[in-house]
């Protein structure tokens, strides 16, 4: 592949090393790519609140698609530019059936304001026996019922004694036409968003509007929330610490996000 127009990248796993941080090796090949004129976009599991520590370790960057494509964020002037939703009808219909097929499931909703940090919305809501997947957890704890009344744009799942694996496996073939299953953590998690909503959607949306091609995209992730966005892009790249599913699927495998290897396959052009 010649030098990309646009290098996408997820973040947890991918972009930051096991301590969170990106490493001066990343942060001087993104300014290098950058003044190269070369499109970068984040592309996240994570909600728009999330971002902004991540851009303040970068020497440039404005966009970001965040919640597994549903959400377009401008980190710059910190502003949610379209999001995509799930109803909530919906929403009561994928609470049932996850009842139904993995009893005991803590449930939560991320809804969306207009800015990362929307102080007028509720922007994540738990149940109050909800396990969290991440430390320093920031949400209001309601019951069941509470969590259903307002569109958002991702619901999840949590069962901290199963796999990721095994819920997706379980819930698909009962509430796959009603939201895209995908998970960015491997211990108990689903995350549930609109139909046909995935960091492809997203990605691609961003590249139509920057009149960037499929093919001059180089797209980097490690879970199975990434899998579609590797897929879409020209050059899908998989973490050595990468999820089977997208070691199969790549079109590269690097080094891990300990050994730089996000920096090791820009720098052939950067």
């Amino acid at each position: 592949m010649q030098a990309p127009r646009l290098v996408a990248t997820d973040v947890d796993g991918t972009l930051l090393d096991p301590d969170d941080r990106v490493t001066p090796r990343a942060t001087a090949v993104i300014d290098r790519l950058i003044a190269a004129g070369v499109e970068f976009v984040l592309v996240t599991g994570r909600p728009p609140r999330w971002i902004p520590p991540i851009v303040a370790q970068l020497p440039a960057a404005r966009l970001a698609v965040c919640a597994n494509g549903a959400v377009l964020y401008d980190a710059v002037d910190d502003r949610v530019l379209w999001s995509r939703t799930l109803a909530a009808d919906t929403l009561v219909e994928l609470a049932e059936a996850t009842a139904e097929v993995l009893p005991g499931s803590g449930l939560a909703v991320e809804r969306v304001g207009e800015r990362a940090d929307d102080s007028s919305v509720e922007l994540f809501v738990a149940e109050p026996d909800y396990v969290h997947a991440w430390p320093n957890p920031d949400h209001a704890s309601v019951e069941r019922a509470a969590l259903l009344t307002e569109p958002a744009i991702k619901m999840l799942a949590r069962a901290p004694d199963l796999s990721s694996d095994a819920m997706v496996a379980a819930l698909t073939p009962v509430i796959g036409h009603l939201a895209d299953l995908t998970f960015s953590h491997p211990r108990g998690l689903v995350e549930m968003s609109p139909p046909g909503v995935t960091k492809a959607t997203g990605l691609a949306e961003v590249a139509r509007e920057l009149g960037v091609d499929a093919a001059d995209v180089v797209a980097f992730g490690d879970m199975p929330n990434d899998l579609a966005m590797l897929l879409w892009a020209g050059h899908g790249v998989a973490m050595g610490n990468a999820h089977p599913a997208l070691l199969d699927a790549a079109d590269e495998v690097t080094a891990s996000n300990a050994d730089d290897g996000f920096a090791v396959v820009l720098e052939r052009w950067f």
